[in-house]
């Protein structure tokens, strides 16, 4: 395949794809320590090797070397249902490639407020909260391409091997302790699938623009939970690009809704990331709203310190909104 076909195949893959249907499962905001201390601004931001994630095109204006390691918890706590989200990572990157490591579980339950009943059986017993798990591993190799000065279209091939556990939980549980029976579920297949991420960033100046399409293939695990479709897009003000202190600002925004299996999402994230000292301290702040469903809010905040230079050690929060958020994360990483 030409250079010429290769850039149109993976213009393509994001309009031709973007009406397609979605399905329940995992959110975006599930990785990356910059990335969720900035409320998941990171579409245009993304500069480290969690692109891999965020923005397969973004590695092409990235460092010339970044490797990551992290780990990162939410939990989503609502009156009628509740969810967990964890992933770990392990990324490295050099343009024009990348390799990725993602190990993630997603954990719904459902009727967990005292007006919902629990399951009942035949006999009109109490059986407990129904509970789903999905277990997963994500193995991805990145290929970026310039289109032209400044614009950049990226791919990331992957292959995910995921196990769907399901059971109920003590009727009697809070959502924190149903979550925790979650993640001891027992059972489930191994399934593997092979899935593709597409997106693209433009960067004029201190201005950068980005897009990326996620799960196009939807694959599916255990005939009842699939990684649904995700499409987003994000902007960007460098302004250390203009002369200025190195402030960066960030917008991003889903273009359509997708099912996460215990509700639909379709959020706006904004964020902030200042970097002080000399680059040895970095500072980030964020929040996000999900505009339909259980339409939760929720604020963010971050920072990153150099142990030495091009090593940092960072960590970040989450807390609040209607369906009372929480997480926590930290990472470690090299970049020069």
């Amino acid at each position: 395949m030409t250079s010429a076909r290769a850039r149109v195949f993976s213009l393509l893959s994001l309009v031709c794809l973007w009406f397609a249907p979605s399905a329940g499962a995992q959110i975006v905001e599930s990785v990356g320590s910059r990335a969720l201390g900035m409320g998941g601004a990171f579409v245009a931001v993304a500069t480290d090797s969690t692109a891999t994630w965020w923005n397969p095109a973004a590695i092409a204006a990235g460092p010339f070397v970044d490797v990551a390691v992290g780990h990162a918890v939410t939990d989503s706590r609502g009156d009628l249902a509740a969810a967990r989200n964890s992933a770990s990572w392990f990324t490295v990157a050099t343009p024009p490639a990348a390799f990725s490591y993602y190990r993630f579980r997603v954990t719904n339950i459902a009727g967990t407020s005292p007006t919902v009943p629990a399951a009942e059986d035949r006999e009109g017993t109490r059986t407990g909260v129904p509970i789903e798990s999905l277990s997963a591993s994500q193995i991805g190799v990145t290929l970026v391409q310039s289109v032209l000065d400044g614009i950049h279209v990226g791919t990331t091939l992957k292959y995910v091997r995921g196990t769907v556990r399901s059971g109920q939980g003590s009727p009697s549980g809070n959502s924190g302790d149903l979550l925790d029976q979650g993640d001891a579920l027992a059972g489930g297949d191994a399934q593997g699938r092979f899935d593709l991420d597409v997106g693209a960033i433009a960067v004029r100046g201190p201005v950068r623009i980005g897009a990326v399409a996620r799960n196009l293939a939807q694959p599916e695990f255990g005939g009842v939970v699939r990684l649904p479709r995700q499409y987003r897009v994000g902007a960007a003000y460098d302004a250390e690009q203009a002369g200025y202190p190195p402030l960066t600002l960030a917008v991003d925004a889903d273009v359509r809704s997708y099912d996460t299996g215990t509700g639909d999402r379709r959020v706006v994230a904004v964020g902030a990331e200042r970097w002080l000292l000399d680059r040895r301290i970095g500072l980030r702040g964020g929040a996000r709203f999900n505009t339909v469903g259980a339409r939760e809010r929720a604020a963010t905040a971050g920072a990153s310190y150099a142990v030495r230079s091009g090593l940092y050690v960072e960590a970040h929060v989450v807390h609040g909104g209607a369906a009372d958020d929480r997480g926590w994360g930290v990472a470690a990483r090299v970049t020069f």
